[in-house]
């Protein structure tokens, strides 16, 4: 079948063509205007390691793609018509889709996890709509810290010292075509939090892809280094990813039942309960992404939930009918946004499809729970809970599980053989 070929903004000499990797990192080319035409019509070659990279760009041999097949290529094709960069005259943008060379999807690709979600919840006559929220630190990118000082979460005033470097982020990517509804001061010097308005999860999980790379294009050019480590600081708080979701069947929002929680979104909550410990590792795939998770740290460490209530893991808002969703709260501003909404989406159809109950709603301290069932806190266990999960590995499906559980181990490997500054201080001279 015929590619089409999508139209180029007038002025356009450039176009970026990319997509998420394993970790959610945006990767691709950049390619002149001039073989615009040709992209679209036959694709765009780069290994299939794109989705066998972890995020320092290592790779490693891997059941699907190897040194013994010598990664081999696929091809991005554009999914829609470019985008004017508005930091960058002349340049455009566009998602893109993978292809093997036998023109099939590739199989590692994590978008493909999310798709399948997609496709059961349209089967059963839903849509999934999901807001998301991304916590991150602006810093000097010569000293790699914050240029201010001191906690002013909501502050209107840090809020102005920072539109110089927020501003530009917040109105240029809602000018690029990202919804953005809102900025904030988070909890610690430096950090920031941006809302992205509701769309339908892949939309949502695609424009995650892309607002993590724009925000640090545009931090770049106004002089910071902006980043989504879960844990940058220890002293300091987290980076978290908020997802809030509502499921919708012929316009109407199924979670809603005259201002409260109906059964299908109690029932979307339990199944969310019941897998948020084997799927920890959606949340983050690093040692230090298990850093945030820790009590009275407005990260949640149980499956507990709750109206309005930020100290448990699920938190429901309630409103108008339209406005009534269900927010998870454990992932890290680090995870692969297609991995972890497709383990939540999957999770909560589950719940639907089998009526499952969630515990007993939390109206206090979550943290102080005694009954709600613990979820990761740290890798390995996170590691350990993923390889015994029947239910990831078949979402997941059996390459993208292994080589997703495989970087994690890796990663546990890594940072064990380190010595570091700490121990060197403490025991080089006392022993």
């Amino acid at each position: 079948m015929d590619k089409p070929v999508f139209d180029l903004p007038e002025g356009t000499h450039t176009v970026v063509l990319g997509l998420g990797d394993l970790n959610g990192i945006m990767r691709g080319k950049r390619i002149p205007a001039s073989h615009w035409e040709t992209i679209c019509k036959n694709g765009n070659a780069l290994s299939i390691a794109l989705f066998a990279l972890d995020m320092t760009c290592d790779v490693w041999d891997t059941p699907y793609v190897n040194f013994d097949n010598g990664y081999p290529d696929m091809h991005l094709f554009p999914m829609g018509k470019p985008v004017p960069v508005p930091w960058e005259p002349g340049v455009a943008m566009t998602f893109a889709y993978a292809e093997g060379m036998d023109h099939k999807p590739v199989p590692i690709d994590p978008r493909l996890v999310l798709q399948r979600q997609c496709e059961r919840a349209a089967d059963m006559g839903i849509e999934v709509q999901v807001g998301t929220e991304l916590e991150f630190y602006l810093l000097d990118p010569e000293t790699n810290m914050p240029r201010d000082r001191g906690i002013q979460v909501y502050g209107i005033q840090r809020a102005a010292e920072l539109e110089h470097v927020l501003g530009p982020i917040r109105r240029q990517i809602n000018e690029f075509g990202i919804p953005i509804e809102q900025s904030n001061p988070e909890y610690a010097p430096g950090q920031v939090e941006v809302n992205i308005r509701y769309a339908n999860a892949m939309l949502a999980a695609d424009r995650v892809v892309m607002f993590r790379s724009l925000v640090k294009e545009v931090a770049a050019a106004n002089g910071y280094k902006a980043t989504f480590m879960a844990k940058p600081f220890p002293d300091q708080s987290g980076n978290g990813f908020h997802a809030h979701y509502s499921l919708w069947k012929d316009d109407v929002n199924i979670f809603a039942d005259n201002g409260q929680l109906s059964h299908a979104g109690r029932h979307f909550t339990g199944g969310l309960q019941k897998r948020m410990a084997e799927t920890a590792l959606c949340g983050s795939a690093t040692v230090n992404g298990f850093r945030r998770r820790q009590p009275y740290t407005f990260c949640p460490v149980n499956t507990s939930w709750g109206v309005d209530n930020r100290t448990v893991g699920i938190r429901i808002i309630l409103g108008g009918d339209s406005a009534i969703r269900v927010e998870k709260r454990d992932g890290g501003a680090d995870c692969n946004p297609y991995l972890l909404l497709a383990a939540d989406i999957a999770a909560g159809l589950d719940g639907i499809e089998r009526e499952i109950e969630p515990s007993e709603m939390t109206s206090g301290n979550a943290y102080e729970s005694e009954t709600d069932a613990p979820i990761p806190t740290d890798l390995a266990d996170a590691i350990a809970r993923a390889r015994a999960s029947d239910w990831l590995r078949d979402l997941m499906g059996e390459l993208t599980w292994e080589l997703y559980c495989q970087q994690s181990e890796r990663e546990l490997e890594f940072f064990a053989n380190q010595v570091t500054p700490f121990e060197t201080e403490r025991y080089l001279d006392a022993f």
